[in-house]
């Protein structure tokens, strides 16, 4: 049997991921409107948050969405990663969370919706995540989400179970990358830093 080369294994791995993004956010669609959540007119839009992302197999699909964009658009959002990274710094310096705009954002869009994180897919409603162990952490939502279910019985409250599509991200990551996954880092970038440092070198 032919083996795979290295690019023939990561664009099919890639392809997955990109089903599975559209999975997750389908799925997070559905949750929120059966709360009635909407983003539009946030005061505290979620792109401010300071996430930190945990997987290489996001963080090299991001840069892949990059080097699509034209040279200039491509080096538009690098600078304005940059700056991004240098706010942040100047935050944590004052022992504050950092609260700044995400470098993707252009007037309340991503400038790269289709390789989007999968924090920023799903962020918002109430979610479940089960761990190995099999204990339960609940997040309870966003502060409109929970405006949006206020004295609705707790029991009727949408929820949305993470645990299927980090179980299937994390199979993902083991076969993006492979054996160097037990001896590499563990990834611990917010999206801003993961432009700044470039794509990244799992050999």
């Amino acid at each position: 049997m032919k083996k795979k080369n290295k690019r023939t294994a990561t664009v099919g791995t890639f392809g997955k991921l990109a089903k599975l993004y559209k999975n997750m956010a389908d799925a997070y669609s559905k949750t929120a409107a059966e709360a009635g959540l909407s983003c539009a007119g946030c005061n505290d839009n979620c792109c401010y948050s300071y996430f930190q992302h945990h997987t290489y197999i996001e963080w090299a699909y991001l840069w892949k969405g990059l080097n699509a964009l034209p040279e200039e658009k491509r080096e538009y959002f690098i600078q304005r990663a940059k700056d991004v990274v240098t706010q942040y710094n100047e935050a944590i310096a004052k022992k504050e969370r950092p609260h700044v705009m995400c470098p993707l954002n252009e007037d309340g869009l991503c400038g790269l919706y289709d390789y989007r994180l999968m924090i920023c897919r799903m962020h918002g409603t109430k979610n479940l995540m089960i761990l190995p162990n099999g204990e339960q952490r609940y997040f309870q939502g966003c502060y409109r989400f929970r405006e949006q279910v206020e004295g609705m019985d707790e029991f009727l409250i949408p929820m949305l179970n993470r645990t299927p599509f980090y179980q299937e991200l994390a199979q993902l990551e083991m076969k993006y990358a492979g054996a160097a996954l037990k001896t590499l880092p563990r990834v611990n970038l917010t999206l801003a830093e993961m432009i700044v440092q470039g794509p990244p070198a799992l050999i």
